[in-house]
């Protein structure tokens, strides 16, 4: 088959798609295990030009301040960071004198976070490890706190979120807290779209591609699916990636962490109100464990 007739395939599979996928039918997430997509998405990450894969470093140091005192984090103690990425955070943590575990799914992202700590002098205090945050093996209440940021809960099933939550809960000490940062599902929005463009750089691939998209919404899971149709112009491959964004009222997270195992839950509205750019858009749960029982 030549080009010609794999691009006139492609089309006809875009336009034989279903209407409404059902969401978490093809996992939900972007495909952060590839090596090719994780080293594309680690240059989005390092990018200060934008905030779409990393907060600039001027949002990540007002963030790091804040966690460090509403954690109540000191030198010495042990964090979990979970989905680091390239270790941004964890590695400013570690300077602070924190013994960081940072796991992530993108093997480029680790190698990019394992660089960044011995360049910093802190790599004996940095664990990084690629593996999914969902079968993640951690030493049980032996963690002073954790970070689970930038709305990544959101890529999980409510399910996964459930059994995710519980599982950093089994890592933390007695009194240690988690932050969780989440879309606020009262500004979403809800409305659904469609776009297109063409690319020889970036994202999608490093060489000429179409990129279809388009953004559905399921009002009764309270969830969006971004459905990307990728067509390389030069083969003529298509290649389909959904990603699931669950949103959730603040009532149900905090419900959430309670079954999870967390004794006390405090919602911080539009990030406690620090200079970010988007701040309006998310809500921070600081949700702490319970002292230990008196034997």
């Amino acid at each position: 088959m030549d080009v010609a007739q794999r691009l006139a395939d492609a089309l006809w599979q875009v336009y034989r798609r279903p209407e409404r996928p059902e969401p978490w039918r093809q996992g939900g997430n972007l495909p952060w295990d590839e090596p090719d997509f994780a080293q594309r998405m680690l240059r989005e990450h390092l990018d200060q030009s934008h905030g779409a894969a990393s907060r600039v470093a001027a949002e990540r140091a007002l963030q790091i301040d804040w966690l460090w005192t509403k954690l109540g984090l000191a030198a010495g103690d042990r964090l979990l960071d979970v989905t680091c990425g390239p270790g941004l955070y964890a590695v400013e943590l570690a300077r602070r004198g924190n013994r960081v575990t940072g796991i992530d799914f993108a093997p480029a992202s680790i190698a990019y976070a394992r660089q960044l700590a011995a360049g910093a002098g802190v790599a004996e205090r940095c664990a990084f490890t690629q593996e999914d945050v969902r079968r993640m093996a951690v030493e049980p209440a032996g963690f002073d706190g954790a970070l689970l940021l930038y709305g990544q809960l959101a890529v999980f099933s409510r399910a996964e979120a459930r059994a995710l939550l519980a599982s950093i809960a089994r890592a933390l000490k007695p009194g240690a807290a988690l932050a969780v940062e989440l879309l606020d599902q009262e500004r979403v929005d809800k409305g659904e779209s469609s776009w297109w463009f063409t690319d020889d750089s970036g994202l999608w691939g490093d060489r000429p591609f179409l990129h279809l998209g388009e953004r559905l919404w399921y009002p009764q899971e309270a969830l969006s699916l971004e459905r990307f149709q990728i067509i390389d112009l030069e083969s003529g491959a298509r290649r389909e990636i959904q990603l699931c964004d669950q949103t959730y009222a603040v009532d149900e997270m905090v419900a959430l962490m309670g079954e999870a195992g967390f004794g006390e839950v405090t919602v911080y509205r539009r990030w406690d109100g620090l200079a970010l750019y988007d701040a309006d858009e998310w809500n921070v749960y600081v949700a702490r464990m319970g002292p230990a029982e008196a034997s």
